[in-house]
């Protein structure tokens, strides 16, 4: 719950650097994302493969997302 006041707070101005609170957003999100495949798709206790996969999957997609956005 505390993401995302966090994020709304960012979202609806908080500091003066929007880029950067747009960057924020985006991490805060994808770290929901990240709690929610391991917790409620049960993939914290799947095999090592499925893991990574997703793990990977969270990583690559913020990170690009992030890049897009920065640039």
């Amino acid at each position: 719950m505390a993401a995302t006041l966090i994020s709304w707070g960012f979202g609806h101005g908080w500091g003066t650097d929007l880029q950067a609170a747009g960057i924020a957003v985006i991490v805060i999100a994808f770290v929901k994302i990240r709690y929610v495949i391991l917790d409620f798709m049960e993939l914290r206790s799947a095999p090592l493969g499925m893991r990574v996969a997703a793990e990977a999957w969270c990583i690559l997609v913020c990170a690009t997302l992030v890049l897009l956005y920065g640039a």
